[in-house]
Parts: structure tokens; C-alpha cells; sequence
């Protein structure tokens, strides 16, 4: 099946915005997921499919090194997978919030939900984000999401320096610094 294009960047964050208004805690990453599913799954076939690549172009979009050094810090460690749901929460977190973090992740020092987080030793992520599309689909059709429905394409991380190391980590991620290893 030919990918369908049908949902582009802002309706996937007008989906998200609306999810967000709906969850009782709009930062509740996994309510935000419920929410934005449901939404989906009322639309027509085309458009639930369409919805998986701007979803998966964001997630592109946020495979870079200071973000993944910053997920690493706030979640004690991020593997692979753990950076993907890490990613995952920040979508949850709005456009505003997501493209911030990308831009400069040690601005996510500045969120109630790190902040909180960091106190409470919790991890920040949410693997729920990351199917909505798919969960959408299985809901409103009973089939998966069809194969090709989406592309992947991450860029390469060419991090040159040590996620482990306090004293780069306090040179380029101060604040989140001070909240994690202080």
C-alpha cells in the first residue's frame, strides 16, 4: 500500500493540542496517547493511516544527540528504545514544548513535569504516543496499520562525548544538570 499523506505536521499537532485539552493532566503523556487515539479512530480509514508519518517525521526530527544526552540524564540512562519513548513523552508534552526541547534540551529543566520527576526519581516516557496510529487503526478497522503506511528515516548521531561524563554533562546540559546530579 502507497503511504498516504493526508494528515500533515499541524493537524498531528492540532491532534495532540486537542488530546492535551481533553486529558485531565494535559502532561499525562499516556492519557494524551488515549485521548488522540480515539480521536483517530473516529476518522475516516485514509486519514488514520495518514497520521503515522508526520508522527514518525517528529521522531526523526528529535534523534539528536544533546536530546538524547538530556533523556539519558533524566531518566538515569536512555538505550535505544528508551529514547524512542522519551521522545514519545515530549510529543505528548505539546508542539511548543517538543520543539523547544529539540532546539535546546536543557530547556526541559525548565518543566513542571521534569522538575517533578527529577524530585520523585521517576522516568519521562511514554511508548503509548508512539502507536497511536497504529492502535487507531486496529480499533476502527480490526486490522493493523498496513505495511509501508510509513518510512523511518534518523538521521546519524555522531554524539563525541561521554553521556556519563558529570563534567561534560554540567558544560552542556547546566540546568538539567543541577536538577539530576546535584
Amino acid at each position: 500500500m502507497a503511504r498516504c499523506r493526508l494528515m500533515d505536521r499541524q493537524q498531528f499537532w492540532d491532534l495532540i493540542e486537542d488530546a492535551r485539552t481533553k486529558a485531565s493532566q494535559g502532561s499525562d503523556a499516556r492519557t494524551v496517547a488515549d485521548h488522540a487515539t480515539a480521536s483517530l479512530a473516529a476518522l475516516p480509514r485514509e486519514q488514520i493511516v495518514g497520521a503515522a508519518q508526520p508522527l514518525w517525521d517528529l521522531l526523526a526530527d528529535s534523534y539528536r544527540d544533546e536530546l538524547w544526552a538530556a533523556a539519558y540524564l533524566i531518566n538515569g540512562g536512555a538505550s535505544d528504545d528508551g529514547f524512542e519513548y522519551f521522545r514519545g513523552w515530549l510529543i505528548a508534552q505539546g508542539r511548543e514544548t517538543f520543539e523547544r526541547a529539540v532546539a535546546d534540551p536543557d530547556s526541559l529543566a525548565d518543566l513542571p513535569a521534569v522538575r517533578a520527576a527529577a524530585a520523585e526519581q521517576e522516568d519521562l516516557e511514554d511508548e503509548d504516543i508512539l502507536r497511536i496510529a497504529w492502535d487507531a487503526h486496529l480499533k476502527a478497522t480490526g486490522e493493523e496499520l498496513p505495511p509501508g503506511s510509513f518510512t523511518i528515516r534518523y538521521p546519524r548521531i555522531t554524539a563525541d562525548w561521554d553521556f556519563d561524563d558529570p563534567a561534560e554533562v554540567r558544560s552542556r546540559l547546566p540546568r538539567l544538570a543541577r536538577l539530576h546530579m546535584d
